[in-house]
């Protein structure tokens, strides 16, 4: 009786949580990045520097990669992060914030992923409000981009690019296991039979939960981070942080988002000649990240 409680207020007390925010930003508009700061400088000192500041601002370095020339993406969690993640369904795919470091002509462009876009988006359960404060007082906040107008909380919470295209639960199975420890193994060696094609970024594990986040750069094919990214990433402050992919291993299956929804959220201004130009680019993602998970 009284777990049966505990649980009841547990489930109120979260539905409270993400109903004040719903209800209290109904005018609220969100954009996916968020840019700290612009510099002129050199490049390997600002990608220290943006390192350090990280560390010492409570977060955890996951992993970090070069998907693409004068372009570092910096992968973080931490222990409330993580928290939260476990709390809400496929929660996993938000336990990471992603940091970018750009060079674009003589400037230097330090990004972030908007967490409060990522929270909504992934139908989070609790509260961003630390993690995107933390963010800003370590990397700053010069303006948030990645869409003209934002997006409403409500249109987030139930994003999709148009219609027929995926949302966030419909989500690729990419491969069924016997155990979650097996499913583990399984990608992990993924990794290393499939080094030509991709890279292991980061890996996060969710406390108290069978779910860990894996985080995927792929280096070939119409999917590959260059190709893709050398066709959508056309602002004037780039949008390095879309990279990279993710896989979840959750209980004993392997899900990855559905590449047109993972593209469009982080895109969702382009175009849909723009998006024509990658048509192939989901289907491409998908072979390298099925091919990782075991299940070609």
């Amino acid at each position: 009786m009284k777990k049966a409680l505990l649980l009841l207020l547990v489930i109120l007390f979260t539905s409270i949580a993400v109903n004040s925010l719903t209800a209290g930003d109904d005018e609220l508009r969100l954009k996916p990045y968020i840019l700290g700061s612009k510099t002129v400088g050199n490049f390997d000192e600002i990608v220290a520097a943006t390192k350090e500041k990280l560390s010492s601002g409570n977060f955890e370095i996951a992993g970090e990669y070069t998907p693409y020339d004068s372009a570092v993406v910096i992968v973080v969690t931490n222990e409330e992060l993580k928290t939260l993640a476990a709390g809400s369904k496929n929660g996993g795919f938000g336990a990471m914030a992603r940091v970018s470091v750009t060079q674009v002509d003589e400037e230097v462009q330090v990004s972030y992923l908007n967490m409060d876009y990522i929270f909504h988006l992934y139908r989070m359960n609790g509260s961003m409000d630390n993690i995107s404060k933390q963010l800003e007082l370590v990397l700053g906040m010069e303006m948030d981009y990645g869409s003209k107008d934002g997006l409403k909380v409500k249109k987030l919470r139930n994003y999709h690019y148009m219609f027929a295209m995926p949302y966030f639960n419909d989500l690729e199975e990419l491969g069924k296991y016997d155990s979650h420890e097996q499913a583990l193994q399984a990608v992990e060696q993924g990794f290393i039979d499939k080094s030509d094609d991709a890279l292991k970024v980061y890996r996060i594990d969710i406390p108290g939960k069978e779910e860990t986040l894996f985080g995927v750069g792929i280096k070939t094919g119409d999917g590959g981070d260059a190709h893709v990214m050398n066709v959508v990433d056309k602002l004037e402050v780039r949008a390095t942080a879309h990279l990279p992919y993710e896989l979840l291993v959750s209980g004993k299956k392997v899900y990855a988002l559905k590449g047109r929804f993972r593209i469009a959220a982080s895109f969702p201004d382009l175009s849909m000649g723009t998006f024509m130009k990658i048509r192939s680019a989901p289907g491409s993602i998908k072979d390298v990240l099925k091919s990782i998970a075991g299940n070609e």
